[in-house]
């Protein structure tokens, strides 16, 4: 009966450490980033991906040009240094970061540059200053700017699937890959690189965005003349469904977009599609997988798609002034509350955060903790901090 004390107290002790302060939410990360690198393979080409429910370890994927999530843990682990100055930490966010180098070297295998380089080589710069970093992202920017079709006007997202969809596709998700582009075209790189992240961003809020603000996660064109033959989906429930996590990279994208660029439109554009979906938020204001899935209440939740919105609202709130920007403050505050306190792994894996969805129609990753969540989550505890 101790014994069963004992660990229920030590469960609960874990569960406050992730709830009630911001500063203790950043700790609690930092205590299971340690708690993952005692139990992984000091073998940095493994990236971890996602754990099962029921399972406590990181279940991990070798790094290949072909992975899009392999740069999220050395971007978490980035974080987890700046907020604890842990030596041990430091270090493997080097190893792992600098096991990507050679997709630098690589031609493009799609458009997912930006989401395996910026959070491991874009983080280990902003801390260190070091040039090699810098290099490396470059580097990287070059072999992303190959997939854009000036004829279309976008990023190619997946050639390996032009045929499958009949034309040059672009999705929702490749809007992320554009801070790459512009950084690098701000930092040293061809300034040609805005122009293609302009022009991209310009064209998938053309073609993949609905009347009401809501999104098509693919839009498909005819590779030679430019010509948009039809908006689709290829996570989401339907063609005509808002998919939770595609909504989400909308709004992050289109802040970002913004801070490079301090053009109104892609403000006001933010504010729009945010506010689509705010509006349909359940009460816990974390989604469902997909806003329209035919089983609500039933369906299972995107915890990654909430993250994400929580740490761009953070950043969209600082460019609008008065109520509107407090509000969408106020709501990013509520929705890493409500992450924290009901979507807490603690005392059950090595994650963040329980329940997110990665792709429900092919029965993947469902009501998994899964690394990009966690690397949104602790991204927006270190916007909160540096906010105050």
């Amino acid at each position: 009966m101790n014994k069963i004390f004992s660990a229920l107290a030590i469960s609960l002790i874990a569960m406050a450490s992730c709830t009630p302060a911001r500063d203790s939410r950043m700790d609690f990360c930092v205590s299971q980033v340690k708690t993952a690198l005692e139990h992984l393979d000091a073998d940095y080409t493994q990236s971890p991906r996602n754990i099962a429910p029921g399972d406590t370890v990181w279940s991990c994927r070798e790094v290949s040009r072909e992975c899009w999530t392999e740069g999220f843990w050395p971007g978490i682990l980035w974080y987890a240094y700046e907020a604890s100055q842990d030596k041990t930490i430091g270090e493997a966010a080097r190893n792992y970061t600098e096991a990507l180098e050679f997709i630098a070297h690589s031609k493009a295998y799609d458009h997912d540059l930006g989401f395996i380089m910026f959070p491991s080589f874009g983080n280990a710069y902003r801390i260190t200053g070091e040039q090699k970093y810098k290099d490396i992202l470059l580097e990287t920017a070059g072999q992303l700017s190959e997939l854009y079709n000036p004829a279309v006007g976008t990023i190619l997202s997946w050639p390996r699937e032009v045929d499958n969809f009949g034309g040059h596709n672009t999705i929702m998700d490749n809007l992320i890959n554009l801070e790459l582009l512009f950084w690098a075209a701000e930092n040293g790189g061809d300034p040609n690189w805005r122009d293609i992240a302009i022009s991209h961003a310009d064209k998938t809020m053309e073609n993949n965005f609905r009347p009401d603000g809501t999104s098509y996660h693919v839009a498909v064109y005819d590779p030679l003349s430019g010509r948009h033959l039809y908006s689709c989906t290829h996570q989401g429930f339907a063609d005509d469904s808002m998919w939770a996590r595609g909504q989400a990279w909308g709004i992050y994208g289109y802040t970002m977009c913004y801070r490079f660029t301090k053009d109104e439109k892609y403000l006001d554009f933010a504010c729009r599609i945010s506010d689509a979906y705010l509006d349909k938020l359940p009460e816990d204001l974390v989604p469902y997988w997909d806003f329209d899935a035919p089983c609500i209440p039933q369906e299972p939740k995107d915890a990654s798609a909430a993250a994400i919105v929580a740490s761009a609202l953070i950043e969209l709130s600082s460019y609008i002034p008065g109520e509107k920007g407090a509000n969408y403050m106020e709501t990013a505050r509520k929705i890493v509350d409500s992450l924290s306190s009901n979507y807490c792994s603690a005392g059950l894996n090595d994650a963040f955060l329980l329940h997110s969805t990665g792709h429900k129609p092919n029965g993947s990753e469902v009501d998994y903790s899964i690394i990009y969540a966690d690397y949104y989550y602790i991204e927006a505890l270190h916007r909160l901090q540096v906010s105050k």
